[in-house]
């Protein structure tokens, strides 16, 4: 018997007889109420009553032909086995419906802690991500049943610390949402009321929405601080600083980046997604003067794989930079304030803005997620060609090469259209 086509199946209409699929003994497709739709049927004889009985498999075309055929074959395995595959898939849908029920908010927490472990940096933030809601979720509604829980219940668990620690209370939320739409996913829950919580707590103004900023040194003051390092005694810590300032790049993605992302005649650096913070790979342009600092370290470092390496070898520790910054004073727009490297970011994307660069030039060039769905569904490019200007005038900036034009956000794309 033929194998049914991908063109026969689409020209199914409800008038037609069902077509038999030659993979699989036993499988069709029958025709559905309208035209182009059919549903997978499985007919075999029950190795357990010996009667035949018609095994729904899916609807077409949501399940395709190999998808059919897959489903299919995993069916006629439990049959060679003396299974009834329909019996088998009624008591896992009944054990499901059992556990659903049994399921706490702590068993589902633990569950869902224990899955997303090996995907997260390190150990440190595994253990708070749980922690935080053994201290403040678990007492309250640890123990309920994931099925009973309510908007209400989540929102009373958080109020203690919505207002007075509104950074954790925003991580625990999150946490919590987490827990719930995996338990969406698994059919213990309908919906996640942890979507609506915020509506049943209290609104301090700018609390709820407010980021914590990193102290960051104004943009125009960063030539002179520039100037310092690149004039100082060198160390792979002076030029690690110089060069994340250049590339507005993370710390962490800098500390651990190897020769092999690095592409200096295209003068790109591709990070993997792996080190990338929402875990999708970015390219980053390199200006000349990046080039210069990698074309240094290379010559110094001939025989590391980090291009930024420690004075032992391997990578710099993440405290390396805040140390620098610390020991040496370096001013932030904060009055007592010691500047961070995470804050020349903050400066950088002021520069970009008071010197009319497109929003979303800037935000790409910082690797930030688009939090708009609608929006973040039109992003097809990384805008590289466009950043890779934008990153060598920033330099020139950093450089002390030319001073700051502040050109209007219209002036400056009308110049770069």
């Amino acid at each position: 018997m033929a194998q049914l086509s991908e063109l026969k199946a689409k020209k199914i209409s409800p008038s037609d007889s069902p077509l038999a699929d030659g993979t699989v003994v036993g499988l069709r497709l029958e025709p559905g109420s309208s035209k182009s739709q059919g549903k997978w049927i499985l007919r075999f004889v029950s190795p357990v009553t010996g009667k035949r009985r018609d095994m729904g498999l899916g609807s077409y075309p949501d399940v395709g032909i190999a998808d059919a055929r897959r489903r299919g074959h995993e069916a006629r395995l439990s049959i060679a086995e003396g299974k009834d595959p329909i019996a088998e898939r009624d008591a896992e849908k009944a054990s499901l419906k059992a556990s659903a029920g049994a399921m706490t908010f702590e068993g589902a927490a633990l569950k869902v802690h224990e899955e997303q472990k090996p995907a997260w940096k390190n150990a440190k933030h595994a253990d708070q991500w749980i922690n935080t809601l053994r201290e403040y979720v678990f007492p309250t509604i640890g123990k309920r049943k994931v099925a009973d829980l309510t908007a209400t219940d989540f929102a009373d668990a958080l109020r203690p610390i919505w207002l007075t620690k509104p950074e954790t209370a925003s991580r625990v939320k999150q946490r919590c949402h987490k827990v719930m739409k995996w338990c969406g996913a698994r059919g213990f829950v309908t919906a996640n009321p942890v979507d609506v919580v915020g509506y049943l707590l209290p609104h301090q103004e700018g609390s709820r929405e407010r980021t914590t900023h990193q102290p960051a040194m104004p943009w125009r003051d960063i030539p002179i601080f520039a100037d310092a390092l690149r004039t100082g005694p060198y160390s792979s810590t002076r030029a690690l600083l110089e060069f994340v300032i250049l590339t507005a790049a993370r710390s962490g993605e800098a500390r651990a980046m190897t020769w092999d992302e690095v592409d200096l005649e295209a003068k790109v650096w591709t990070i993997p997604a792996a080190r990338m913070k929402a875990r999708v790979a970015h390219r980053v342009p390199l200006s000349e003067r990046t080039v210069e600092i990698l074309n240094i370290q290379r010559a110094k470092y001939p025989d590391s794989k980090i291009v930024f390496p420690a004075l032992r070898g391997g990578i710099l520790s993440d405290m390396a930079l805040t140390k620098y910054l610390r020991d040496n004073k370096v001013h932030s727009s904060e009055p007592g304030r010691t500047a961070t490297a995470h804050g020349f970011r903050s400066s950088f994307r002021d520069w970009a803005s008071e010197n009319g660069y497109p929003r979303d030039v800037a935000e790409r060039a910082l690797a930030h997620t688009v939090k708009n769905s609608t929006e973040a569904a039109y992003h097809r490019t990384d805008l590289l060609e466009q950043r890779c200007e934008m990153m060598q005038v920033w330099s020139n900036h950093v450089s002390g090469l030319q001073r700051p034009t502040a050109l209007s956000a219209s002036e400056s794309v009308s110049a770069k259209t």
